[in-house]
C-alpha cells in the first residue's frame, strides 16, 4: 500500500462557534486521486480549509506526510507541499489568480524561490497540460475567460511541485466542452507529475471516472468511504438524501 500523503483524523472544524465538520476521517495516499463529494453546504470546502489552516479545528488532527500540521497557518502548510486551488469567488474574497499580471507573469510570481532553469521547466510542464496558456502568455489574467482563469489557477498551484494538490470544484461554471479537458488534465497531473490529488467536484460522474477512492460528506459527517468505481449514481443519490 502506498505511503499516506494526507491523513485527517476525527476532525471537528468550523468557524468561530459554528461547527461544520464532525469526526471526519479521510486519507490520501501517494499517487491517488481522491474524490470528495457531497451536497451544497455539507462542509467540503471547510474540510479543505481546515487542512491549510483557514478554518478553526476544534478536535482531531491533520497529518501531512507523517507531520502533524493541525492549525498551522496557510503559508507554512503551503511550504510543506500543499497547493490549494480555491473556488473563485470564495467566502474569503481571495482571487485565485493575479488579475493585473499576464499569464506568464502569474507563473513567474508563483515560482519565486525556484532556480531559473527549474522555473522554465515547470512553466513548460503547465503549458503541456494547458496548451491554451502558451497562446495567452502575454494576456492579463483579468481578460481571460472563466475556463482560462481556472487553467491558470491550477497551473499556479503546480509551479512548486506540491506533494498534494487540493482542488475545490475546478469545473464549476465551465462550458460543457471544457469539462472533459479539465478532467483529462487532472488525471495527467497525477499520472505524469506524480502529484496526489484531493478533488472536491460537483460533476460526480466525471470525477468518479478518474478517481481511485471516494468519500461522501453529508451535513459534516462522512457517509461513504471506498472505491470510486463502487459508488454509482443510485447509491450516491441515496447518500445525499440521508440514506
Amino acid at each position: 500500500m502506498s505511503a499516506e500523503v494526507l491523513r485527517v483524523e476525527k476532525l471537528d472544524a468550523g468557524y468561530g462557534k459554528f461547527h461544520v465538520l464532525f469526526g471526519v476521517d479521510l486519507v490520501v495516499r501517494q499517487g491517488e486521486i481522491v474524490v470528495l463529494l457531497g451536497p451544497n453546504g455539507a462542509g467540503k470546502s471547510t474540510l479543505l480549509n481546515a487542512v491549510v489552516g483557514m478554518a478553526d479545528v476544534f478536535g482531531g488532527r491533520v497529518v501531512l506526510s507523517g507531520r502533524d500540521i493541525t492549525g498551522k497557518p496557510p503559508h507554512e502548510v503551503m511550504k510543506m507541499g500543499v497547493a490549494y486551488v480555491m473556488q473563485s469567488p470564495n467566502n474569503f474574497g481571495t482571487p485565485n489568480v493575479f488579475g493585473e499580471l499576464t499569464v506568464y507573469e502569474n507563473l513567474l510570481a508563483a515560482s519565486i524561490g525556484l532556480p531559473r532553469d527549474e522555473v522554465s521547466r515547470r512553466i513548460e510542464e503547465v503549458y503541456s497540460l494547458f496548451p491554451k496558456l502558451r497562446e495567452l502568455r502575454d494576456r492579463k489574467a483579468k481578460f481571460l475567460s472563466g475556463g482560462e482563469r481556472q487553467m491558470l489557477a491550477i497551473s499556479l498551484g503546480l509551479m512548486k511541485k506540491p506533494t498534494l494538490l487540493m482542488l475545490d470544484e475546478p469545473t464549476a461554471g465551465l462550458a460543457p466542452k471544457l469539462v472533459g479537458e479539465f478532467f483529462h488534465a487532472i488525471k495527467e497531473i497525477r499520472d505524469k507529475l506524480g502529484i496526489s490529488i484531493l478533488l472536491v467536484e460537483q460533476n460526480a460522474r466525471k470525477a468518479l471516472e478518474i478517481g481511485d477512492r471516494a468519500y461522501v460528506l453529508v451535513t459534516g459527517r462522512i457517509k461513504y468511504s471506498g472505491a470510486a468505481k463502487e459508488l454509482d449514481e443510485e447509491k450516491l443519490a441515496s447518500l445525499f438524501l440521508g440514506g
